[in-house]
């Protein structure tokens, strides 16, 4: 007899653990409280401008996206950044510089000073840390390339991918792979150069090497197809109100339409946020519900912009700059995302997309939003030296953004993993497990598939 799955929740990880499982002959629902697939991963069309409100691309790290794209019939859709958008800019004292991606770059780069360059070199003999699991990225950093790489590398780079607080994340879980790199090689330089060989032979790409990409109607296409692949096993607009523990397996009960309602199954699969989920566990078991309530998702402010390029004094050359907290400005950064994918707007128009609060300005929530963005917008213009209002804006508020690896996460990882043992068949999957990014998502949910079909 075929298993019946349920699985809450129709963002990339619900969707892509689904579509694996009804494609190996799984009985498979899937339950999406929204009336659109993608959860996070939205994309928006207005004047011209196409606005991805959540994430706005992915690194294509793992064979499984390639494999999905293909079976969808997406391979037309799908389109890789422009060369032109190698260049990632930091800011330092008000000017952009190009953050040096090869050691002569770095020799030549003044985004960091002769000492902090010499510091670099000594990283290779650095010893391990007694610190372990307990250690922050600033920790870690600061220990092995000096507290100024800290300062505009890793600090800005963090809030760009976490919208985070370098001082408060878990070098180990929200980095495991730089934290891999000390532990089995004992340095970043040696265990880079090793390291290349091993994904080699996984087939898989490093973040740094990967191709970035997106699709020419935006991310959202990408759950949609998925989830139009799965047609009447996707059920929209209903929302989860508890969960038990029966004999044969679990009973979700649930309200659509204002109707009560529950479906049974041998396995069941929690793709939703973790404060979401901890609701539905909290009868089961309630020091997991406490865990899944304690990881931390600080609010963001997604900024979308456009401008005529006329107005656009600074040459539009990269991907877009990050800025360090040294720097004391009211956002994190801006991608280009004109220059990044074509057709984002008309030719010669320019858009952006900005990104503001996070775990470093989680207070945005108690601003005036249209102060804020006066003063986020006077800021980017200073920087970006642009001498107009813009013609297009529009934005997307984000009260809990994403999940936060911060120091001690590994006691969260513990509980989950406990969670599982203790309730077989009942799975806690998302981008609180195994990373943020949609790469990340992909490769954890394929880990999930794995595991089901071996219960």
């Amino acid at each position: 007899m075929k298993k019946k799955v349920v699985v809450l929740g129709a963002g990339i990880s619900g969707l892509t653990i689904a579509y694996l499982l009804n494609k190996d002959g799984f009985d498979v629902t899937v339950l999406e409280k929204k009336s659109t697939p993608g959860g996070s991963i939205e994309t928006k069309t207005d004047a011209g401008y196409l606005f991805d409100q959540g994430p706005n691309s992915g690194l294509e790290t793992h064979p499984l996206i390639a494999q999905l794209v293909k079976e969808l019939g997406l391979q037309d859709e799908m389109i890789y950044a422009n060369k032109e958008a190698n260049k990632r800019y930091i800011l330092r004292n008000g000017e952009l510089h190009a953050l040096p991606m090869s050691p002569p770059g770095l020799a030549k780069t003044n985004l960091f000073s002769t000492k902090a360059k010499l510091r670099l070199m000594a990283e290779p003999f650095i010893g391990r840390s007694k610190e372990g699991y307990y250690q922050s990225i600033s920790q870690f950093v600061e220990r092995r390339l000096g507290k100024e790489f800290l300062d505009y590398a890793i600090n800005p780079f963090v809030a760009g991918v976490y919208a985070g607080n370098p001082d408060e994340l878990s070098v180990k879980s929200a980095f495991p792979k730089l934290y891999e790199l000390e532990e089995k090689y004992g340095g970043l330089i040696i265990g880079t150069i090793k390291s290349i060989r091993e994904r080699k032979k996984r087939a898989e790409k490093s973040k740094q090497s990967a191709k970035m990409f997106s699709f020419k109607s935006g991310m959202n296409i990408f759950p949609k197809t998925i989830s139009g692949s799965l047609k009447e096993k996707v059920i929209f607009e209903t929302e989860v109100t508890s969960v038990e523990k029966i004999d044969a397996g679990y009973r979700v009960k649930f309200v659509q339409d204002e109707k009560r309602n529950s479906l049974d199954c041998d396995i069941l699969i929690s793709a939703i946020p973790a404060y979401a989920a901890a609701t539905l566990v909290k009868d089961l078991d309630t020091k997991t519900a406490e865990h899944l309530l304690n990881v931390y998702y600080p609010p963001v402010l997604v900024l979308y912009v456009g401008y005529e390029k006329s107005s656009i004094s600074r040459p539009l050359d990269g991907f877009g700059f990050l800025i360090p907290s040294k720097e004391n400005k009211s956002f994190l950064g801006a991608i280009w995302s004109s220059v990044l994918f074509p057709e984002r707007c008309e030719d010669d128009k320019a858009s952006f997309t900005i990104f503001v609060g996070g775990s470093r300005n989680p207070k945005i929530t108690e601003q005036d939003k249209n102060e804020l963005v006066a003063q986020v917008l006077k800021e980017f213009h200073e920087i970006m030296k642009i001498n107009s209002e813009p013609v297009f804006i529009d934005s997307k508020f984000w009260s809990k953004a994403i999940p936060q690896y911060n120091v001690g996460y590994i006691e969260h990882v513990k509980a989950f993993e406990d969670f599982e043992n203790k309730f077989p068949g009942f799975i806690l999957a998302g981008n609180y497990r195994g990373g943020i990014s949609l790469g990340d998502c992909v490769k954890s949910s394929e880990a999930v598939y794995k595991k089901v079909i071996t219960i």
